[in-house]
């Protein structure tokens, strides 16, 4: 293995920033950075390509406009505004965090990197990136793009995934920042990353403004790094998914309120072999209503859907309800993890005039 050479590092600010100023995407919040905007497309943007965030930021901007609206907004309505984007522990931990901007600091993120970092849901990265986009700060946001880029400048072999790399880049990285161009620094490295030092095939090495002073590009080998450990294998899980169907509309179950979707609606589900989790309303027969498959960070659901019908609406006991098309399309914040399924539901409720 060989020593890596972080001096490299000293020569990027000029012709980073100079490829920056021609090649950067014109994003909204680049275009108004406001303190609440860098923070709500940074916490949309994790786990989210930017391409994908891009309508549900400019959405949720139009009816939460500024952090006491977001500190007031009701939970159910949050989460709609959020469907799509899953991980909705990002939504819920955006709520408090505004809650307690409201209540300690007057409805405004402080200019102060401990204190938003102390911030729920808002970790090392998230916090430079806001301290240094929005109030100028000398705060690097480390990402996997940023220890890409980091590690094949510098030739770095070392295992990438282990927390002491982060901090060490960010220790490194803080002393190249330039006076007056934090923010466009930070964002000029996520955009290397994001643009040209690409992962899971060869970069863009005749693009990039540091080739010439790069450690991987010199090896003929940049794909190479960064090194990280082979990842687990994610376990798969089968469900069934019961579609159940009444003059009220769809049966819908809230979720435990800790755990995997915590707290939200899902179209009931469980083992195959599992009974109908309420007997009392099991219809006179199920029919098969197609498949699907979603994946999460740790584990892959492998569905398959049944269709039954009531011909009357009983009442249901707590955790439970009926959700008809209008319930669906403007209230309920329905997971992704069911959107194999929405287009059958929708279809099904129309027939019946729901």
């Amino acid at each position: 293995m060989h020593t890596p050479d972080f001096s490299r590092l000293e020569r990027l600010p000029e012709p980073l920033l100079a490829w920056y100023d021609t090649h950067r995407r014109h994003l909204p919040w680049r275009e108004d950075p406001a303190p609440y905007h860098v923070w709500l497309s940074e916490i949309m943007l994790q786990q989210t390509r930017v391409e994908a965030a891009l309508p549900y930021y400019e959405r949720f901007l139009r009816e939460v406009p500024d952090i006491p609206s977001l500190a007031a907004l009701p939970e159910e309505r949050l989460l709609k505004l959020w469907e799509g984007l899953g991980y909705y522990s990002r939504a819920r931990n955006l709520q408090k965090a505004a809650q307690l901007l409201v209540e300690r600091y007057g409805g405004a993120l402080p200019a102060d990197y401990d204190a938003v970092r102390a911030l729920p849901g808002v970790g090392d990265y998230t916090a430079g990136a806001i301290c240094s986009i929005a109030f100028g700060l000398p705060t690097p946001a480390v990402d996997g793009n940023v220890v890409r880029v980091v590690s094949r400048l510098a030739g770095d072999e070392g295992d990438s995934t282990r927390p002491a790399v982060r901090r060490d880049y960010r220790e490194r990285l803080a002393a190249l920042y330039p006076a007056g161009r934090a923010g466009d620094f930070t964002q000029a490295l996520m955009e290397l990353g994001a643009l040209l030092c690409l992962p899971n095939g060869r970069p863009r090495c005749g693009d990039c403004p540091a080739a010439a002073f790069c450690a991987g590009c010199a090896s003929g080998h940049p794909e190479a790094l960064p090194v990280k450990p082979p990842k687990k294998p994610r376990r798969q899980e089968r469900r069934r998914i019961w579609l159940l169907l009444s003059p009220a509309g769809v049966l819908l179950r809230r979720r435990p309120a800790r755990g995997l979707l915590a707290g939200l609606w899902e179209l009931p589900g469980g083992p195959p072999e599992a009974p109908f989790p309420l007997p009392e309303l099991e219809p006179a027969g199920w029919i098969p209503a197609g498949e699907g498959r979603h994946i999460f960070s740790h584990v892959e659901w492998q569905m398959e859907a049944v269709l039954g019908t009531l011909e009357d609406a009983p009442p249901l006991p707590a955790g439970w309800r009926w959700a008809d098309r209008a319930a669906l399309d403007g209230e309920v914040a329905l997971p992704s993890a069911f959107a194999p399924f929405r287009e059958r539901v929708h279809s099904e409720l129309a027939a019946r005039g729901l």
